[in-house]
């Protein structure tokens, strides 16, 4: 089944589905976590539109490639263009709904990958990498630097993240962003994750939480 956009009432996002624009090592701790160095500005890495998954009922994780590890990420969907230098006004105004989304990746690819100096998308790219949670409106009340948010896996808490903790903040990461590649309506910009990832495997069961909202799921 082809993926779409969704709102949180069920209805269909009507703009067409786009590029997923990711950023890596936004939190310290994460980037510490895997021995990375904390980046001096954003690393950008790109998913094609086909790596977009729904988040529930379930999701597959690929098998026999080694460990697929969660990222639980504040995603946002993008609704205007932006392109360019833009104002934090524009840049903010851009974004028409929130959610959260799991970056999954193969770790272990991932590492060997590195190792050889290769490019890691194989890792991180693949089609069904990018389960996406039901966008809610943003509304102009929400705080986008008190936004808080949890992974449980099998009733343990994985992963907790507050968007303080960003290295870049939301707004001005899509300004940054907007400098390197024009965002459309209907693309989505998950923006890094924190620390706690850790390998899935099938049959576990998931619990997200973003605010007052959550989503359950299921790996398969």
């Amino acid at each position: 089944m082809t993926y779409q956009h969704q709102w949180q009432d069920g209805t269909p996002v009507s703009w067409p589905v786009g590029k997923v624009v990711c950023v890596g090592r936004n939190y310290a701790a994460h980037a510490r976590e895997l021995g990375n160095a904390v980046p001096d500005a954003p690393i950008l890495f790109l998913k094609p539109a086909t790596a977009l998954v729904p988040l529930g009922p379930d999701f597959a994780i690929p098998s026999g490639r080694g460990s697929c590890h969660h990222e639980t990420e504040i995603s946002l969907l993008i609704g205007s263009a932006l392109t360019g230098q833009v104002s934090e006004a524009e840049a903010r105004a851009a974004i028409a709904g929130i959610t959260l989304g799991l970056d999954l990746t193969l770790r272990d690819v991932q590492n060997q990958l590195k190792q050889q100096g290769h490019p890691w998308e194989v890792a991180k790219a693949f089609d069904g990498a990018a389960p996406m949670g039901t966008f809610s409106p943003l509304s102009a009340a929400t705080d986008l630097a008190d936004l808080s948010f949890t992974l449980f896996v099998n009733g343990e808490a994985r992963q907790q993240g507050h968007s303080a903790d960003m290295i870049t903040a939301i707004v001005p990461l899509l300004q940054f962003i907007a400098t390197i590649f024009t965002l459309q309506p209907g693309d989505v910009v998950m923006t890094g994750t924190p620390e706690g990832v850790a390998a899935l495997n099938a049959g576990d069961a998931l619990v997200l939480t973003l605010g007052e909202r959550s989503w359950m799921t299921r790996v398969r």
